[in-house]
């Protein structure tokens, strides 16, 4: 199902072609982190956004609307975010009913793309506006610790004897790196947990540790919730990271030891 876009000229189709979807295996980088696709040790979903949604109706007057598409963490793949953008862009000069015959060809494609049921939700431009925007709880980026990694390590990651905790962190500084392209991806984690207090510098230092990482957002997500859960323990742990949007799609991945379904509260970021 297509080929990966990325570093190749862009030619953008005006003609729906769901083959322009490129699905990237999740096992790979599963057997990198000891994690058996068999027995996830996780539950959660990739939440995608997309700000630029457009398609003509009948009387081919342009509609324009936005979209939030969630795949599940057990789909067998992601979807390369490029090609992604490529094939909404191939429904901008064809003809449609309405927006629920459009979300029926997103949720059909899509889905047979990431191997799982893909649930999409359209919106127009006033409905995304009424979206809650999140307010962080505690931000642990004022604290002032000397960084000098760059690279994750989750010997970072330690616990304060003695106390119990349940709390909710969010650092604005994870940073990585696209696998392919090596272009920046920039998020806000969110580290809620309950169990032996973490250690809020050595959280801080280990966030800033993925500066020059290279692995897609899905992944950056399940490494620091393995990372947690192998070093601190807690009893209940959730991990959530908001993407800023690139290309007109922002990627907010999120990872639990329940199953939860988890809001799409935007950051002012984004």
């Amino acid at each position: 199902m297509g080929f990966l876009p990325l570093g190749q000229k862009t030619e953008y189709v005006s003609e729906y072609d769901p083959g322009l979807l490129f699905p990237i295996p999740r096992v790979d980088k599963w057997k990198d982190m000891g994690i058996e696709s068999e027995r996830l040790p996780f539950h959660g979903e990739d939440i995608w956004n997309a700000y630029e949604l457009s398609w003509l109706n009948k009387k081919g007057k342009p509609i324009v609307a936005t979209a939030e598409f969630r795949l599940p963490c057990h789909s067998p793949n992601i979807i390369e975010s490029k090609s992604f953008k490529l094939y909404l862009n191939s429904l901008n000069q064809m003809r449609y009913e309405d927006q629920f015959e459009v979300q029926e060809l997103l949720e059909k494609d899509l889905s047979a793309a990431a191997g799982a049921d893909v649930t999409v939700i359209i919106r127009d431009v006033e409905a995304m506006e009424a979206l809650v925007v999140l307010t962080p709880d505690y931000c642990i980026d004022d604290l002032d610790v000397e960084v000098n990694e760059y690279h994750p390590n989750a010997d970072l990651l330690t616990t304060v004897e003695g106390e119990q905790v349940e709390e909710r962190l969010v650092s604005h500084l994870l940073k990585s790196n696209c696998p392919v392209t090596n272009q920046p991806d920039w998020g806000s984690v969110f580290i809620d947990y309950r169990g032996a207090k973490i250690d809020h510098a050595g959280l801080l230092k280990y966030v800033a540790s993925f500066r020059e990482h290279t692995d897609f957002h899905e992944q950056c997500v399940e490494r620091i919730f393995i990372d947690i859960m192998t070093k601190c323990q807690p009893e209940s742990l959730i991990v959530y990271a908001r993407y800023v949007r690139r290309g007109g799609l922002d990627i907010n991945p999120y990872r639990s030891t329940d199953p939860i379904v988890l809001g799409n509260d935007r950051l002012t970021r984004q």
